[in-house]
């Protein structure tokens, strides 16, 4: 087993830095998009929504509930109602921040992965969270239960997303 560097280890440091600051912009901007889609409908949504955004929620979006399911463990009671907004933002920034800091890894490390921008990633994130794992924590019904529509425009939200992260990420790298 070959022994890493310093300066490899440094390497490493300043894509994760890089991907961690390209996926909470690219957080910030996928909401503005969620944000405008839903206006050119006619639909509202909960702020703080995150990537939920898109769907009418059966009860609270899903970063509200993952807000409860932590504030619940830690201190024993979901997150007072006036306080949802600003919880499910840092939920879903907390998130778009972390897997764009694995992006930003695995960019390191294997260069192809940013091909054709981030696109793939962010259709990538869209897939394994938003139609998988939401569903399976329990956070939203199953993908089944939503129109097509809903499905295609938090692709597009989730585009946008990957392609801001990446752009973001290599500007920063740039800097770094």
């Amino acid at each position: 087993m070959a022994h890493r560097s310093s300066t490899d280890k440094g390497h490493i440091a300043r894509h994760v830095t890089a991907g961690l600051i390209g996926g909470l912009v690219g957080a910030w901007v996928m909401e503005l998009a969620q944000r405008g889609m839903e206006q050119a409908k006619g639909d509202g949504s909960a702020p703080g929504g995150g990537g939920q955004q898109h769907r009418t929620p059966e009860s609270e979006p899903a970063t509200y509930q993952a807000a409860d399911a932590v504030t619940e463990t830690v201190a024993g009671h979901d997150v007072p109602e006036s306080y949802k907004p600003a919880a499910g933002a840092l939920v879903h920034y907390a998130f778009g921040g972390a897997v764009g800091a694995i992006y930003g890894a695995a960019a390191a490390r294997t260069p192809d992965v940013t091909a054709w921008g981030g696109v793939p990633f962010g259709a990538a994130v869209w897939l394994i969270a938003d139609e998988m794992g939401v569903p399976l924590a329990g956070l939203s019904k199953a993908p089944t239960e939503y129109p097509l529509a809903d499905h295609a425009s938090a692709l597009a939200a989730h585009f946008v997303y990957g392609a801001t992260a990446d752009c973001v990420r290599r500007m920063v790298l740039r800097i770094l």
